[in-house]
């Protein structure tokens, strides 16, 4: 089912995620959500606090990318855990479903280990680079509840309190659902 993505501003994109197990109540039925959600949005990672839910899932998604390797890269990260960046900081601009029509650069580190669950509560830990690896860290953020904003120089992040504003009032132009902040 295609869900609304929180926008910047919501309180549930600012807050730690927690763990599951595998018995958490419509696992799959949350899976199906994230990915027919990022789908329709045409994004190419989401977390589940960009739904609302306050659990420790994201998936990934490359196959929209052109030279992405490994190509087409898709995986559900569950419970997962950081245990080392390393390499080269490299920036790139990226962006984010919850905070459309803004896209920013971000450093961020050539390589990761990370340690998951898949859907089937199977245990990894997997070292990813380049892309990939900086699609994972945006989709980490997440769970930490931390934004690319908060990832790019103060002064550009001035620069852009304006149209962050906006987003958060529900001043935007998206072409996939979204739910605002209340005020």
């Amino acid at each position: 089912m295609i869900l609304p993505i929180l926008a910047y501003g919501s309180p549930a994109l600012r807050a730690k995620s927690l763990e599951i197990d595998k018995n958490y109540p419509n696992l799959s039925d949350i899976i199906t959500n994230l990915s027919d959600t990022m789908q329709a949005s045409n994004g190419i990672g989401i977390a589940a606090p960009q739904l609302g839910l306050n659990i420790r899932i994201f998936l990934v998604d490359s196959s929209s990318l052109e030279n992405v390797k490994p190509k087409n890269f898709k995986k559900i990260f569950i419970n997962p855990t950081i245990e080392k960046e390393w390499d080269t900081p490299w920036p790139f601009e990226e962006g984010c479903l919850s905070i459309p029509n803004i896209r920013e650069n971000v450093s961020r580190n050539a390589k990761i280990k990370i340690s998951y669950f898949d859907e089937n509560f199977n245990s990894y830990s997997e070292t990813f680079d380049g892309m990939i690896a900086r699609i994972i860290q945006h989709e980490y953020d997440h769970l930490e509840g931390v934004l690319f904003t908060d990832r790019i120089n103060p002064l550009k992040r001035q620069f852009l309190k304006k149209r962050l504003d906006n987003i958060s009032k529900g001043i935007v132009d998206v072409n996939y659902k979204m739910k605002f902040p209340k005020r």
